[in-house]
């Protein structure tokens, strides 16, 4: 484990208990463990297609919001964005080289869509960098402020 994983599950809550979560230092942001065990499950195991992550304003923190089956689509993933809040995503996304190969890799998406509160916006940009580095393993990102910023063709060109 990094020291960054071992500071996060030992880091002590009020009393002494276990707190699940640790607080991102540049926007006060705390991460909540289940972020970090999905993503290691879509990693390690393949056990979802994709994660949607949501900030918690009131808790200031991130949470997993929606978990993709292995059998749901990129079209299913776009589908569960919603279209006036920002979002974080992982997407598994699998593909097939021109040397006939199956491969995947692991998209990170920061979902800000131009119709979200402008103060949402801010929040999810100064968390965003902190809260990638929460998930290791993330190999391509995207920006989308819209759904054609994130469709199939630019996972297609990203992916190689």
């Amino acid at each position: 484990m990094s020291s960054v994983g071992a500071l996060f599950s030992d880091h002590q809550g009020p009393r002494g208990t276990k707190n699940p979560t640790m607080a991102n230092a540049a926007s006060g942001m705390a991460v909540h463990d289940e972020c970090k065990l999905k993503f290691m499950e879509l990693k390690a195991k393949r056990t979802f297609r994709y994660i949607v992550f949501k900030i918690e304003e009131k808790q200031k923190e991130v949470i997993v919001e929606k978990l993709g089956e292995p059998a749901e689509s990129h079209d299913d993933f776009a589908a569960s964005l919603p279209a006036n809040e920002c979002r974080y995503a992982v997407f598994d996304y699998d593909f097939v080289t021109a040397e006939n190969c199956q491969k995947s890799r692991i998209f990170f998406i920061a979902w800000s869509p131009d119709t979200a509160r402008v103060r949402s916006k801010m929040i999810y940009a100064s968390s965003k960098d902190r809260f990638k580095r929460e998930l290791d393993g993330i190999q391509v990102e995207l920006q989308a402020t819209d759904p054609t910023e994130m469709d199939l063709d630019v996972f297609k060109g990203r992916a190689n």
